[in-house]
């Protein structure tokens, strides 16, 4: 499948900014290609993509390390760092904000469907279907090209220096590194019900329970 996307892009010269329209008909692989050259060579990254997922607890922290990395190398000049916070949180709680709300009617539909927790996922794959949100395996690529996308339009940053895939590059570890806590959970929820049998309502029912207690412990709500 053939997609357009039309980028802004600064260019400069001796600190005088002209924004260029252009417009790029790319393959959505082209478009997810910073994502895939991070995975590659790391064991199961298919994997670790899949298990992502964006909490509000990490939402600061990941704003810190991206301002940091991209100001510390002169990425970008910025005027006011505290506003250019706050322009990048925004991105990031409006697209946790539309997956709660994807979250909570994926339960809503498994409860009326009589399905286990254990859906969840499919669930969420049909409704993000439904919504235009991003698949499990396109939120990363998602996340990157709106916090690119806010940083080309804030009047907060002054000039931008790097070029489009020198920016994807560092930042797509920085988001990964804070996002990849999935399977973590998984797995140590797990642990904590071993006694039970996958598959049963006893399982399905105290695996959700025991996620929602490790996610309000850590923040990761």
């Amino acid at each position: 499948m053939v997609h357009e996307y039309r980028i802004t892009v600064k260019t400069h010269f001796h600190k005088i900014t002209q924004k260029c329209i252009f417009l790029f008909v790319l393959t959505k692989s082209a478009a997810f290609a910073s994502v895939a050259a991070f995975g590659r060579g790391r064991s199961g990254s298919r994997a670790n993509i899949l298990n992502m997922r964006l909490y509000s607890g990490k939402i600061g922290p990941i704003v810190d390390d991206l301002v940091r990395e991209l100001t510390a190398q002169e990425d970008i000049e910025v005027e006011d760092v505290a506003e250019v916070r706050l322009d990048l949180e925004a991105v990031l709680k409006e697209y946790v904000r539309r997956e709660r709300q994807m979250i909570d009617e994926a339960k809503d539909r498994m409860e009326r469907e009589g399905l286990g927790y254990s859906k969840l996922g499919r669930m969420r794959q049909r409704l993000a279907k439904e919504m235009g949100f991003p698949q499990q395996d396109e939120v990363l690529p998602y996340l990157i090209d709106q916090l690119l996308n806010m940083l080309f339009h804030s009047s907060n940053v002054v000039e931008i220096y790097a070029d489009d895939v020198t920016l994807r590059k560092k930042m797509t570890p920085i988001l990964h590194r804070h996002m990849e806590v999935e399977t973590g959970l998984d797995a140590e929820v797990r642990s904590k019900i071993k006694n039970l049998q996958e598959g049963t309502s006893a399982f399905e029912v105290e695996y959700a329970k025991v996620m929602d207690q490790i996610k309000h412990k850590r923040g990761l709500e």
